[in-house]
Formats: C-alpha cells, structure tokens, sequence
C-alpha cells in the first residue's frame, strides 16, 4: 500500500507531517473527521513536554522559539512549534502565517510548524489549540512549544495548555511593565527578560523581583533568566531552567495534577462552545427567544433575567440532561 493511501491516523502516528497538518486543519476547521481522529490517537499522547510562552507583543517570543527550537534540534529532540496568531477580519485564517523567525526551520524533518488564528478567542489562544497539540503529542514530538498573541493580563489561559508556562518581557517596554501586574505574574514558571542588551534590564530584574515577592511563598522559585533571542545567548539556561522545572513538578506528583486541570478545562470549554453554538441557532429559529431580547432592547426586561428565561427552556428542552 502507498503511504498516502494508509489511514490519516496510521499516518499521523508514524510521524508524517503532511497527515499532521491534514489533521491540524481537520480539527481548525471543526470537522467531525477531526474530531473522530483525536479520538482515534488520544490513548497514544501524553509523551511530549508541553511548553507555553507568552507575553506582550514585540517581546521577540517567535525569536526565542526559533532559538529554542535550533537547542533541541542540537540535542536531537524533534519539535513542534504551535503559534497563536491574531485572526484575519475577512477569513477568519492566521494573520501572521507561519513565524518568518522560525523559517531556519522549515525544511527540517524533525521540526513540524504550525499557526493557527485565535478567532477571537480571549486569552490569546483558539478553542482549538489543545487539540492540536494532542495531535502533535500523536505524532511523537518530544518538545511542543505554544505560543500566544500576546494579549496580556487575558493570556493567563495558556495555563489550560502548557506544562510549564514561560512569561517573556523585555525592558523598557510599557507593555512589560502592564505585565507585572498581578493577572499575568501568578501564572509563569519562569521569566525571561529578552533583549537583554538593553540598559534597562537590570532595573526590570529588580521590578520583578519585588512583584514575586508580594506574592505567595513556594516550594519553586520563579527563576528570571535575562536572553538575548537573536545570539543565542541565554537561550542554553532558559532551556535548562524549563528541565529544571519539570523534574520539579514530576517529583513533587503535579504534573498529572496540572494535565489533569488541563484536559478537565478543555472539555468545559468544548461543551460550552457547541451549547453556544446551539443557543445561536435556536435564536435564529424560536420566536419566542426573539421576542424575549426585543424585551431586552426596548427596556421592558433586564439581559440576566432573559438569560435565565433562555435557560430554564434550554433546561425543559434537555439541555442540562
């Protein structure tokens, strides 16, 4: 049998990128074959380090994946790459496509690049990104970096995807500084402060620092580790410090922990977008619900006791079964 005859999953467990990407874009595009084969290769993931990165626009992220990505080529890791990018207004399709920074990259075998449009999607990161990321797991890369838009305090959903989550600032950034605050700062692993040659990055160590400390004590301590992307200087600690880090959390029994929060948020998030879905499609079609939101607009009832109208049918209708 040729190999473009054998099954997309056979395919896609066996490594090839071209069924990778066939899968990938199943699943973008909510395809119920996508679907199907998540279901078919889910038993085989689990294998692949998981890492998230995310931080204000212009921080020089696609240039540390890049870095990255060449470290564990080095170490004969093979990598996927996930980059979340804003949505195009008309096609709803990644904007940026696939990271100029990473093009060093794109002929390597052992090295799968993927962008993917968040839709809209709060947080930086598209309902879809899980998913792929199974996929890739699947296909037996060692090393999954995510990456968001960039979104700031709202990217803290990257949680819901990564095992261990990177912040990256850079110094004299207005930008950075808004991520010291407290909505972004609970949820890295690990800091990096790129563009590290500017005169500035001291004085952001030291602001860090004094963030970190008003917050809680744990057994892990941030580390801050200062790169300059486009060397690669720094990059060879970064990674170490991310290793570091998942010994830790394997030790510690948080791993399974943290997967588990991981995949029990994805499949809430799944069910609520199909409910939405549902929801949409009843307004369109119910007069009744019609009725109810020209109440809304002229005044006559307020938007949350509507919403708990909506319900309550949805409840009689068997929704909450």
């Amino acid at each position: 049998m040729a190999e473009s005859e054998k099954p997309l999953a056979e395919r896609l467990l066996a490594g090839d990128k071209r069924a990778l990407a066939r899968a990938i874009s199943l699943v973008e595009n909510d395809d119920p074959q996508g679907w199907e084969l998540v279901r078919d290769v889910y038993p085989h993931t689990g294998g692949a380090a998981v890492l998230g990165f995310t931080g204000p626009p212009g921080v020089g992220k696609s240039t540390l994946l890049g870095a990255l990505t060449k470290l564990e080529r080095e170490r004969e890791r093979s990598v996927a790459v996930l980059s979340i990018d804003p949505s195009s207004p008309f096609t709803q399709g990644a904007l940026l496509g696939d990271r100029i920074r990473l093009s060093d990259h794109f002929l390597d075998p052992g090295v799968f690049i993927r962008s993917m449009a968040n839709r809209g999607a709060l947080g930086g990161l598209s309902e879809a990104a899980l998913q792929a990321a199974l996929l890739m797991d699947a296909s037996g890369r060692d090393v999954i970096l995510l990456e968001t838009v960039g979104v700031g305090q709202a990217d803290v959903d990257i949680i819901d995807h990564a095992d261990t989550v990177v912040l990256v600032l850079m110094p004299g950034s207005g930008d950075s500084i808004q991520a010291l605050k407290a909505g972004v700062m609970e949820i890295p692993d690990v800091i990096v402060v790129n563009k590290a040659d500017h005169p500035l990055t001291e004085t952001m160590v030291r602001e860090i620092k004094g963030v970190l400390a008003l917050g809680p004590r744990a057994d892990w301590e941030i580390p801050i580790v200062k790169t300059e992307a486009t060397r690669g200087e720094g990059v060879e600690e970064l990674a170490d410090r991310m290793s570091a880090h998942r010994q830790y959390i394997e030790r510690a029994g948080t791993l399974m922990e943290r997967r588990r929060r991981n995949l029990m948020n994805e499949v809430l998030a799944i069910a609520t977008l199909r409910m939405r879905r549902e929801l949409e499609a009843s307004v369109n079609e119910d007069t009744d619900v019609k009725e109810l939101l020209d109440r809304v607009v002229s005044r006559e009832l307020d938007p949350a006791s509507a919403a708990s109208s909506i319900l309550e049918r949805g409840a009689g209708d068997g929704w909450r079964r």
